[in-house]
């Protein structure tokens, strides 16, 4: 909005003229979600707190110290991420960009999904939820249609192709097969950080990390100059992203202050499906999908665990984990949460390293 205000009087008033620079206005964002976060967290916790008679309701079947230590903290958390994300995205995004809006309608379309969800499991008191085949139609539905909204944005051959890292030229042409690639792409990431968020603080700053890095891919994607110095392909206007990114990363600094140990607040499904889901969008748009899958390599590995774990069980009878996803594992052989959410971190910021590096390995 600021932008479509100020930067056209950037000739007649020269300060306005800092309006017309991306990293500017990113770090602006990044200010303004954070800003947003803090001063509307404490009453938004307080109110969430008086409508959830006990809080989120716990898995009888999770690590038995949830049941003591996590008891009757409020969830539905991400509520207070989607706020500070959308102020300051419509603050200092350029609103007349087709992208921008894309991945924000998705991003608040799998947060409906989740909010629904943490509805049902608060005003049942039923830690199950929404039925999952309708989450995940709803999921693919919001999938189909930000697919669609990307691809009309998106110049041939680059609307329906998937762009191979470390090869600079190679473009895999799926044709109406990337209407199916790119919701699932949304999804797959959507509930693999959904997986994730199950100790404070765990999944919020990998989304972080994985949200800083593609802020970056955005910004040299959409800049012909960087582009073509890295020979990967340039995308007009797509550059506008790296301000919704930088916005995730101070929303979740900012409800990070409050999800860390222990946790004032969790962020339900409507934080990390829309999370995932926002990562998954940006990655369509960015021609990334293949990179975010090295960068958020630490929400693949926690869904693989579940799936292995379920297959295993059906398969053989056995388990191969004491409990999946990944980190309830480590819990039950007892490390600490703080020990398996600062590492996990840690490994997180390696994934998104060696991601970052396919930029300029070609």
């Amino acid at each position: 909005m600021l932008f479509v205000l100020f930067a056209p009087l950037a000739d007649d008033f020269i300060l306005f003229n800092l309006f017309r620079y991306l990293t500017f206005r990113s770090g602006a964002a990044v200010v303004t979600a954070l800003l947003v976060a803090f001063l509307a967290g404490p009453p938004m916790i307080r109110w969430l707190r008086s409508l959830q008679n006990g809080g989120q309701p716990i898995r009888d079947d999770g690590p038995e110290r949830h049941l003591i230590e996590k008891k009757g903290t409020p969830t539905m958390g991400g509520m207070l991420i989607l706020l500070a994300v959308v102020a300051a995205t419509l603050l200092w995004a350029d609103l007349r960009n087709g992208y921008v809006w894309a991945v924000l309608v998705v991003t608040i379309g799998f947060g409906l999904i989740g909010f629904a969800d943490d509805y049902l499991k608060v005003s049942r008191r039923n830690p199950r939820g929404l039925n999952g085949r309708i989450k995940l139609l709803g999921q693919a539905l919001i999938g189909l249609a930000g697919t669609v909204w990307i691809t009309q944005l998106t110049r041939a051959p680059l609307d329906t192709a998937l762009a191979v890292p470390v090869f600079k030229d190679l473009l895999v042409p799926l044709g109406a097969a990337f209407f199916l690639f790119a919701p699932l792409v949304m999804m797959g990431a959507s509930n693999a950080v959904n997986l994730t968020d199950g100790l404070d603080g765990l999944a919020i700053v990998p989304v972080m990390i994985a949200a800083a890095s593609f802020a970056l891919i955005a910004y040299l994607v959409g800049n012909r100059v960087f582009s073509d110095y890295l020979q990967i392909h340039f995308i007009p206007r797509a550059g506008e992203l790296a301000i919704f990114c930088t916005a995730l990363v101070g929303a979740g600094m900012g409800f990070l202050w409050y999800n860390a140990p222990p946790a004032s607040v969790f962020m339900g499904d409507t934080g990390s499906l829309a999370l995932g889901g926002a990562l998954g969008a940006v990655a369509v748009a960015t021609k990334h999908e293949i990179v975010l899958a090295i960068i958020g390599g630490l929400f693949v590995v926690e869904t693989v665990s579940v799936i292995v774990q379920v297959a295993s069980f059906k398969l053989t009878g056995r388990r191969v984990f004491l409990m999946a996803p990944l980190h309830h594992h480590f819990e039950k052989k007892g490390w600490a949460e703080p020990t398996i959410v600062i590492r996990f971190w840690i490994i997180s910021v390696v994934l998104a390293l060696a991601g970052l590096s396919t930029l300029k390995l070609r």
